[in-house]
């Protein structure tokens, strides 16, 4: 057994094909066939089963979650040993939400990139109650999203503050008032983010309180199509303020105050507590860490 040979197993679960797996991993099929009939051959069982799509057997479930370990500490290893050089280098899985991919990690990442080019980042975008999930079982290093209770297991530290506002589009009957309360949302048409994300779940907590049933009419994943929808005034929404900068500034969107939705909510980094923190992981944190609000909530 190699470690090649279980770098395969865990493609070809992924891609359900020895054709798509070959691809990515530079070989052709019949090499592809080749390391799982001799895992199979070594182990005495049958791993794949061939029919398409190709699936693994219950054996080869098994064996998969022992080769996720043994890859991930052969990982470590080798990133423990790149340590050695004194040089922050390897790679981070950063996963957060679309709406602070694009509103701040822009900033954060020119900059952490030129500091230290030998640093790699990929970005996974998802809602907020993935983010956590993925920190603890290692899919991502880092998270950054908003933080609610604190969960046994996990680090987070605050970078800083957002709130959520009710947008309508210049043409909405409320455009024209200088403010709306709560009674004004009861009869209106929204288009709210859906359940898992951190918005959505303020947003119901806080109708719930009120005994308010908003009328939805429209459930979006991201920030980013809900604004577009509130320009073309099929309802009003209740939203990141960081995320509306741009529209309210270019005036395709009207930021109404509502004295209820003046809470102030922490955005944060999350890491998996007791894990080891490669230089790149250290040095990220730490920079991550040690930036003014400022950097964050600046309009560009």
């Amino acid at each position: 057994m190699n470690i090649n040979q279980l770098e395969t197993l865990l493609m070809i679960s992924k891609t359900m094909s020895f054709r798509k797996a070959g691809e990515f991993l530079n070989l052709t099929q019949p090499a592809v066939s080749a390391q799982i009939k001799s895992l199979e051959d070594e182990f005495q069982t049958v791993l794949v089963d061939r029919n398409q799509p190709v699936t693994l057997t219950d054996s080869g479930r098994v064996f998969l979650e022992h080769a996720q370990r043994i890859l991930q500490v052969v990982e470590e290893m080798k990133q423990r040993l790149s340590d050695l050089e004194n040089t922050p280098q390897g790679h981070i899985n950063l996963g957060t939400t679309t709406s602070i991919a694009m509103q701040i990690l822009p900033r954060v990442l020119s900059y952490f990139q030129n500091q230290y080019p030998l640093i790699k980042t990929s970005i996974y975008s998802m809602p907020s109650s993935q983010i956590m999930t993925s920190v603890e079982n290692g899919n991502v290093d880092i998270g950054i999203a908003y933080l609610s209770d604190r969960t046994p297991g996990l680090e987070t530290s605050v970078l800083y503050y957002d709130n959520f506002e009710l947008v309508v589009s210049p043409s909405h009957p409320l455009a024209r008032n200088s403010h709306a309360t709560m009674e004004d949302l009861r009869h209106i048409p929204f288009i709210m983010l859906s359940p898992d994300t951190a918005g959505r779940r303020f947003v119901d907590q806080l109708f719930r309180r009120w005994n308010i049933t908003p009328m939805i009419v429209m459930e979006l994943s991201s920030s980013e199509e809900v604004k577009r929808m509130v320009e073309l005034n099929l309802g009003a929404a209740i939203i990141s303020k960081l995320s509306i900068a741009n529209e309210t500034r270019l005036g395709t969107l009207r930021m109404l105050p509502v004295n209820e939705l003046d809470i102030s909510h922490p955005v944060g980094v999350i890491y998996k507590s007791g894990r080891y923190l490669s230089s790149a992981m250290q040095q990220f944190l730490s920079d991550l860490k040690g930036m003014p609000e400022t950097q964050f909530l600046g309009s560009e």
